[in-house]
């Protein structure tokens, strides 16, 4: 396992290598919280900081959060409460 550092990158978690995570576990295993001067640097940042995740073992949703910042919509900063859900209803209809 291996989170990722530097300026303007913040993980918050509790598991640590060779932790077993049971299925009474919170199923957010890590927060992983980036800023940047404006947003562009701090997609940027997500995008690298993400690279940098290793966990192994377990499935996560890191290609999911791949495919969200580099939404069209989601860069522009032009969606509303409802992003997510139309994400997955046009990942549904493409995949």
């Amino acid at each position: 396992m291996h989170f990722p550092g530097g300026n303007g990158v913040r993980v918050d978690s509790a598991i640590f290598s060779g932790c077993e995570v049971t299925p009474y576990y919170d199923s957010m295993l890590a927060k992983l919280i980036v800023y940047g001067e404006n947003r562009e640097e701090a997609i940027c940042k997500m995008r690298s900081a993400l690279g940098e995740v290793v966990i192994e073992g377990i499935e996560t949703n890191i290609d999911y959060e791949y495919e969200i910042i580099n939404d069209s919509k989601f860069i522009s900063g032009n969606f509303d409460v409802d992003f997510i859900e139309e994400f997955n209803k046009d990942r549904r209809a493409v995949g």
